[in-house]
């Protein structure tokens, strides 16, 4: 395959996707928060699987601030990866950065954050999660759990606010993580990539899955990313 070097340049449109993620996840969780929850009511598994993809594109959102192209404002960037990090289950944008940017630099290598030799993807989801999951977290979530059901069904909190949380970690980790970089791979990234197909790329991981793209330029955009692969698979 021919490698081609993409230069990428900050887009203003970055702050309007990040306000639209942000903006969907509120609305869909407000409106799923109040609605009310009858097992046979398809929309009750609808609203669980988009609220797991909001969750996602509220990490995605997060990560693309480390890579500095939310906005090229640098206080504005920084912004958004603090609130969109935050809103997904009070992660610490502070704590994500440098493991971030550690995966990055030392990748599928016993320095890399994300990696676990071991192949296996429960123990590997398992040293995944404890990376980024800290008591911090734990504390703020059950204290803020029990004051939103004061005024909230806990039902609906803990079917569409809970378990969607959880649920796009496993998206995050399968898409993002652990099929992009098990096995043994021969690149200069260490890294694989998902046959092109746009759609499934989108509704999987935010384009992510095209992952030796996103080594190859993580000056690209999520929203970008598969016209990386366009350049690099044209067929």
């Amino acid at each position: 395959m021919k490698r081609e070097i993409i230069h990428s340049t900050i887009d203003p449109k970055g702050v309007l996707i990040a306000l639209g993620i942000i903006g969907l996840w509120l609305l869909s969780l407000i409106f799923l928060l109040n609605y009310s929850i009858s097992w046979a009511d398809p929309l009750i598994y609808m609203g669980v699987v988009i609220q797991m993809h909001l969750y996602t594109g509220l990490f995605i959102t997060a990560h693309d601030a480390m890579h500095g192209l939310v906005s090229s404002h640098k206080k504005v960037n920084k912004a958004f990866g603090w609130i969109s990090a935050l809103l997904f289950s009070f992660n610490f944008y502070s704590r994500l950065f440098p493991k971030h940017h550690e995966h990055h630099r030392f990748v599928a290598t016993d320095q890399d954050p994300d990696y676990h030799e071991s192949g296996h993807f429960l123990a590997w989801y398992y040293s995944f999660i404890k990376q980024y999951v800290t008591v911090w977290q734990i504390i703020l979530m059950a204290v803020t759990f029990n004051i939103l059901k004061l005024y909230l069904p806990m039902e609906n909190l803990i079917v569409f606010w809970m378990i969607p949380a959880v649920l796009s970690t496993f998206q995050l980790f399968y898409f993002g993580t652990y099929l992009p970089h098990k096995g043994e791979i021969d690149n200069i990234h260490r890294s694989t990539t998902q046959a092109k197909n746009h759609f499934w790329a989108f509704i999987t991981c935010y384009f992510f899955g095209y992952h030796y793209e996103h080594h190859d330029s993580p000056g690209t955009p999520w929203w970008r990313l598969w016209r990386v692969k366009e350049l690099q698979n044209p067929k």
